[in-house]
């Protein structure tokens, strides 16, 4: 079924049901930042992935052979879907950290979505300077954003270092928008740092690892000592026992 709802109240009506919503097994899918803290209020009576895939984000690592306009425009993507998110650039060149921020504020003076975007970047919009690409590269690690653009003439090299990212995008024809749309990957990302243990959405999150078990006599009887060791070291004489019932009926059966 496809139901019209969205919010944070649509996160409780697919958890708990409604007269006209029956109650899910999995949430999953982005939101602001209320659906996603909805997401979280629900996790353990419904499944939720680990990923926080909340507000949108941006680090873009940039030097000097990248289009000014390029790494403006692209800080400017994520920040445009409104406050919540980050919209950071990094950078081990100040003259690229000034043109950029002055294209980032002439691209923002003329767009449609002005409020949104000033907001972002007002509450979490940040040119950072570093030594060089090694440290940028651990000041976004310690970000974990969920979209990194490595802008920079050894995207690929860079990209093999990465530990912390939803999705990275290498080089200055790559920016985010094309895996927001087209690109092929999942694009439902961690944000909030969650990338540091959490990637993108996929089937794996709709599916179940049930583990089926058989042992016949003989396997019993090989395991057995191993069982009664490791439950007699923990206490539990319980578990032990089951298996020296076991044993007992397998070797008095006198096959197998």
């Amino acid at each position: 079924a496809v139901n019209a709802v969205g919010g944070a109240q649509a996160v409780a009506a697919m958890a708990y049901g409604t007269a006209s919503i029956p109650a899910v097994d999995v949430i999953a899918g982005p939101g602001n930042v209320y659906v996603a803290l909805a997401k979280r209020e629900v996790a353990g009576h419904v499944g939720v992935p680990s990923a926080f895939a909340g507000p949108s984000e941006v680090v873009v690592v940039a030097d000097s052979t990248v289009p000014t306009a390029f790494a403006a425009i692209d800080i400017v993507v994520q920040a445009e879907h409104g406050p919540g998110g980050l919209a950071w650039l990094i950078t081990w060149d100040e003259e690229v950290s000034d043109a950029i921020e002055a294209e980032v504020d002439r691209i923002v003076a003329a767009a449609p979505r002005r409020d949104d975007i000033t907001a972002t970047l007002d509450d979490a919009g940040w040119s950072v300077l570093v030594d060089g690409p090694d440290e940028a590269l651990a000041v976004a690690d310690a970000i974990a954003p969920e979209h990194l653009q490595l802008m920079v003439a050894d995207a690929g090299d860079l990209s093999e270092r990465v530990r912390n990212a939803g999705a990275v995008f290498c080089g200055p024809w790559t920016p985010a928008s094309l895996g927001d749309y087209v690109a092929g990957p999942s694009h439902v990302l961690p944000t909030a740092g969650t990338a540091r243990f959490a990637g993108a959405l996929t089937l794996a999150d709709f599916t179940r690892d049930i583990h089926l078990i058989t042992a016949d006599r003989s396997a019993l009887l090989r395991l057995a000592p191993h069982v009664v060791a490791l439950a007699g070291a923990e206490g539990l004489d319980a578990h032990a026992e089951s298996v020296r019932l076991r044993v007992v009926e397998a070797e008095g059966s006198g096959d197998g």
